[in-house]
């Protein structure tokens, strides 16, 4: 009873429910944001294609597409659209975009913990690559980098792989997708899992040696995502791991 008026019984207030897509609604926003940044991408080289007055078609855009200052701008692109559709998702939810991401800061010995993980996975990665004869970047990232650097598009596709990749991929996986699936039946184990998945598949052009490689950073970058609560973290390791590998590569190609 309501100490205040005995009559009354005392007011409960309702939670309100958490303003966050579930399972499926964060599934089918997931491969809505995929599309936008794909759209993103294509657009870049179709606009290319247009500007030169090629025909629009598949040889054309595959020809474009593989020059490396058309590359790099293409991924840059990829970028506003992704952030566009899932600022657009989480319009939709009525939810604060910095929060729904977690776009905090890290600490100093968050960012640092997870700076020395990325390190001893690429670098036990790296030593199988050497035990086993293979590559330890892909043939064609290789070719690619070598081939820009020789055109003077070095400076774009440091860009693009060292900015605008790593921002695209985490605001679609470790924040958009991992937010979603840990508040659903998957919680955070799952979403972790699931989350490196998806970001896995859209390294396909890589061969199965290369995926696993993947795979296993990802589950890395989602549990450093889960332990900071900061989407930044997991965008600075993953524009430092890609930094690394670029400067590298085109550092030591002749």
């Amino acid at each position: 009873m309501d100490s205040l008026n005995p009559d009354l019984p005392p007011m409960t207030v309702t939670p309100a429910a958490p303003r966050v897509w579930k399972f499926w609604g964060t599934a089918v926003w997931g491969l809505l944001i995929f599309v936008a940044m794909f759209l993103g991408q294509v657009g870049a080289i179709l606009y290319l294609a247009w500007d030169r007055g090629d025909p629009l078609d598949l040889m054309s855009i595959q020809r474009v597409g593989r020059e490396p200052a058309a590359l790099a701008l293409s991924v840059t692109m990829g970028l506003p659209a992704t952030l566009a559709a899932v600022w657009l998702a989480i319009r939709i939810k009525k939810a604060s975009f910095v929060d729904y991401l977690a776009l905090h800061w890290p600490s100093w010995k968050q960012m640092l913990f997870g700076a020395i993980g990325l390190v001893l996975i690429v670098v036990a990665w790296e030593t199988m690559s050497r035990s086993l004869g293979r590559e330890a970047t892909p043939g064609f990232m290789t070719d690619l980098l070598k081939s820009g650097r020789d055109k003077g598009a070095a400076v774009m596709l440091l860009f693009a792989f060292s900015v605008a990749a790593p921002m695209s991929e985490e605001v679609l996986a470790r924040g958009f997708l991992f937010r979603g699936w840990s508040a659903s039946f998957l919680r955070v184990p799952g979403a972790i899992i699931l989350s490196s998945l998806v970001w896995t598949v859209v390294h396909l052009q890589y061969d199965m040696y290369f995926l696993a490689e993947v795979f296993s950073i990802g589950l890395w970058f989602g549990y450093m995502r889960y332990r900071a609560n900061s989407l930044w973290l997991t965008i600075v390791l993953h524009a430092l791991n890609n930094l690394t590998a670029v400067v590298l590569t085109m550092w030591l190609g002749n």
